[in-house]
């Protein structure tokens, strides 16, 4: 009996082993899904499309000379940092003398500032090594303004598994406007953009490490009903690193910080759950969301702290000594500059709440994803031989408009992104969604309880993820590889037709993103005829 069931026991245990060996790959390309292995092409493409975009951020950046919209704080403001390591005073005037080359500038008391310091110190490299005019202090936002295009595309190009869509990403950012002319301006609200964008590109890959480590441990999983560990997340500590930057620049990084921070305990649920956990919700609970919270919250709190740096080591900021006339009975044992700090954030969160007066180019968030009332930044007119012009009257301007193929198509990709959630909850759509309504949503709020005085370049914050929206359009649209002949070729002609359209769009407003000085008439001709772009 022995000799004759030996060989049917065997026979028996090996297509169970044969089937948990097949479910467990089949897990783990869910969990980590083939990637691109075109490495070569996938830096070429991504780059290229970068270097046209330094150009268009760099080319004559130093012109118009002058002081371009609120650059007449932010420039100043940098100055003073290297100088004195908090913003000072300037003497009336301060603008015109700069210009001529005057830099003895500064009054002697210290200025009231509502917005972080890092952001400023951004913009002061620039000045420190190409000096007080404006190729320095726009020199450092226009490295970061190129940069954010590479890092897109690559971004994209993991995300999607595809090189084309990668590139195609970088360069609709490359080509756009509202990021063209934000990039190319001394103000807060690219670096910003940046910080938010590189930050989640570090969760992006945590969610790609960690999902290599749940595949690694697939058996765990399936003896416990939380799972596992995943082990140590450095690229969440390089997020908090990040975060705690961009809330150094601007105080609505807030907001991305909290929907990442859910985001990426979502990603771990997911990941859970793929990989058999019984209970994936209590499992991320458990083992991912607190240390998520200590490798993300605290880390920005310290890096934002360290952004007041110049302040707090210096004794003649504003409100620095506040602490020194005002002891307090309860937080006594608080260090002095602490306190005195977080008067100054009291005082300033009031003038936030507070900013309602009128400016002819804000416009309500309702309008900003259709470009309805962009910010003319620069406007100057001239005369016949005057800076060139050759005819009666010739216009120069900087208009912070997006490309319209871009914007114009933004709404509709946004409801694929909700379908895609729903129907096929698409990680990457819920991503971009989470994304969007961090750096939007919260401007409703303000503007119709704060009344608050708004412009639409604060879209520039989320603009990647809505190019990110589009791009994965357009990957639908061009169809999967395994498509047959005639419908990759429909879809890729339907992309390229929007993105030759997107590409006339920026030659033709080019002009009005440069400064350059061209006819009066045909500086109306490529403001399209719409009125609330003039």
């Amino acid at each position: 009996m022995t000799q004759a069931g030996a060989p049917h026991e065997r026979a028996a245990t090996v297509p169970e082993s044969v089937e948990v060996a097949a479910y467990r790959e089949r897990v783990r390309r869910r969990l980590v899904p083939p990637g691109p292995t075109d490495r070569l092409a996938g830096w070429i493409g991504p780059l290229l499309v970068t270097v046209l975009g330094g150009v268009l951020r760099f080319w004559n950046l130093g012109q118009p000379r002058a002081f371009v919209f609120d650059e007449t704080y932010y420039a100043k403001d940098a100055w003073a940092l290297l100088r004195y390591g908090y913003e000072q005073d300037f003497i009336e005037n301060a603008d015109q003398k700069i210009l001529k080359g005057n830099l003895d500038v500064f009054a002697s008391t210290p200025s009231y500032v509502v917005h972080p310091p890092l952001g400023k110190w951004i913009i002061a490299v620039g000045e420190k090594f190409f000096g007080l005019d404006p190729f320095g202090w726009r020199f450092a936002v226009a490295v970061l303004g190129t940069l954010s295009i590479l890092l897109l595309a690559r971004l994209v190009r993991r995300m999607t598994g595809s090189t084309v869509l990668g590139t195609i990403a970088g360069g609709l950012l490359a080509i756009d406007g509202l990021h063209i002319v934000m990039s190319r301006t001394a103000l807060l609200d690219l670096p910003l953009s940046f910080f938010v964008l590189a930050a989640f590109a570090c969760l992006v890959l945590d969610r790609d490490q960690a999902r290599r480590r749940a595949a690694e441990r697939l058996p765990a999983f399936e003896q416990g009903s939380i799972g596992p560990s995943l082990g140590f997340r450095p690229w969440r500590i390089a997020a908090g690193v990040l975060f705690g930057a961009a809330l150094g620049t601007k105080w609505n990084a807030l907001f991305f910080i909290a929907a990442f921070g859910v985001l990426t305990v979502w990603w771990d649920v997911s990941a859970r759950r793929v990989a058999g956990a019984r209970s994936p919700w209590l499992g991320a609970l458990r083992r991912d969301a607190f240390p998520a919270f200590l490798s993300i919250v605290p880390t920005a709190l310290v890096v934002y702290l360290l952004t007041w740096s110049g302040w707090l080591f210096t004794s003649g900021g504003y409100y620095r000594n506040w602490a020194d006339t005002n002891p307090s009975a309860h937080f006594g044992w608080v260090p002095g500059p602490l306190r005195s700090l977080w008067h100054y954030h009291q005082e300033a969160f009031k003038f936030h709440t507070g900013l309602d007066s009128t400016h002819p180019y804000q416009s309500h968030p309702w309008s900003w994803l259709v470009q309805g009332r962009p910010v003319s930044f620069y406007y100057e007119e001239y005369g016949r031989g005057e800076l060139g012009c050759q005819v009666e009257k010739c216009s120069r301007e900087v208009l912070a408009v997006g490309n319209p193929v871009l914007w114009w198509s933004v709404a509709a990709a946004l409801l694929a992104m909700v379908w895609l959630l729903v129907s096929r909850r698409d990680w990457r759509a819920g991503a971009v969604l989470a994304a969007v309504a961090a750096g939007w949503l919260p401007w409703f709020w303000y503007a119709d309880h704060d009344n608050r005085t708004m412009f639409s370049f604060y879209a520039v914050s989320f603009l990647p993820f809505l190019v990110m929206a589009v791009t994965i359009c357009l990957g639908l649209i061009l169809g999967p590889k395994d498509a047959s002949p005639t419908r990759r070729t429909v879809g890729a002609t339907a992309v390229g037709c929007y993105l030759l359209l997107a590409a006339l769009a920026a030659v033709a407003l080019t002009p009005l993103w440069l400064a350059e000085v061209i006819p009066y008439q045909e500086w109306l001709d490529r403001l399209l005829g719409i009125k609330s772009w003039i």
